[in-house]
C-alpha cells in the first residue's frame, strides 16, 4: 500500500486560515489533495487536521479524514515528521501493510502529480529511504551577508568575496512540497537532510514557500502566470 499524508491543522498565526484560504480559485489544501489523487499512485490520500472546516473540506476534495490528530500534535511545536509518524502508525494500526508514505505540504499548490511519480520511480531504483523536492537558491549563499546589530554589513563567508560566481559550489533548499519514504525511516526518525536521501530537483520557478501574506501574493502572481503558460498540470 502507498499512502498520501497531507499535514493540515487549524491554527495558523501568520496567515490566519491558511490551509483554507482560497488560492486561484479553491481552497489552498485543494491543489495539494488534487495532485495525489491525479497522479494515480496512492490507495489512500489522507488529511491529518485537528479542525471539523478542514476535515470537511478535505472530504469534498476526494481525501480521507480517518482521525482527529491528537492535540498534543496540533500546537505550535509539534514537527511535519511527528504528524506523518502519528499517521503511519495509525495506518499500520488498521492492519495497512505500507510500503511507501508521502508527506505532501497542504499549502503547496505548485507540486505536480508528474514529479510525484518520477520521484517515486527513482527512489524504487534504490535502496534509500528518502526522496524529496528541492531546488537552488538564486544567489551563491557563499556570498551571504549580514546585517549586525550595530547595523553593519558583514560577509558570512568572507574568504569567498574575491571568488568568482560560477567557481562557487552549487547550494540547494528544501522545497517544501513533498517527502517520498519509506515508512520505517519516519518512525524511526532517520535524518532527511542526509546521505539516507535522494534530491528530486525542481525549477526555481516553479517553487515558492508560501509563510506570510506577501508569499501569498507572490505564489498567487507565479500561479497564474505558470497556468497560463501550460506549464502547471492542474484540474
Amino acid at each position: 500500500m502507498r499512502a498520501a499524508i497531507i499535514p493540515a491543522r487549524g491554527g495558523s498565526k501568520r496567515i490566519p486560515g491558511k490551509n483554507l484560504k482560497a488560492f486561484a480559485g479553491k481552497p489552498i489544501i485543494a491543489w495539494s489533495i488534487g495532485a495525489a489523487v491525479r497522479s494515480g499512485l496512492f490507495d489512500r490520500v489522507i488529511v491529518s487536521t485537528d479542525d471539523a472546516e478542514i476535515a470537511r473540506v478535505a472530504r469534498e476534495c476526494g481525501a480521507e479524514v480517518p482521525f482527529v490528530r491528537p492535540a498534543a500534535l496540533s500546537d505550535d511545536h509539534a514537527t511535519a515528521f511527528e504528524v506523518i509518524r502519528h499517521a503511519i502508525g495509525w495506518l499500520r494500526g488498521e492492519g495497512g501493510c505500507l510500503e511507501y508514505a508521502c508527506a505532501i505540504y497542504a499549502t503547496a499548490p505548485f507540486v505536480q502529480a508528474r514529479w510525484l511519480r518520477e520521484s517515486l520511480r527513482t527512489l524504487e531504483a534504490t535502496d534509500r529511504s528518502y526522496i524529496f523536492s528541492v531546488t537552488s537558491f538564486p544567489f551563491p549563499i557563499q556570498r551571504g551577508i549580514r546585517i549586525n546589530s550595530r547595523g553593519e554589513v558583514e560577509a558570512l563567508h568572507a574568504e569567498h568575496f574575491l571568488t568568482r560566481s560560477q567557481d562557487l559550489e552549487p547550494a540547494f533548499h528544501d522545497a517544501g512540497q513533498f517527502y517520498w519514504g519509506r515508512p520505517q525511516a519516519f518512525v524511526d526518525g532517520l535524518i532527511l537532510h542526509s546521505p539516507a536521501a535522494l534530491p528530486y530537483v525542481l525549477p526555481r520557478y516553479m517553487v515558492q514557500d508560501i509563510d506570510t501574506p506577501e508569499d501569498w501574493k507572490r505564489a498567487e502572481l507565479m500561479f497564474e502566470a505558470l497556468r497560463s503558460s501550460g506549464e502547471l498540470e492542474v484540474s
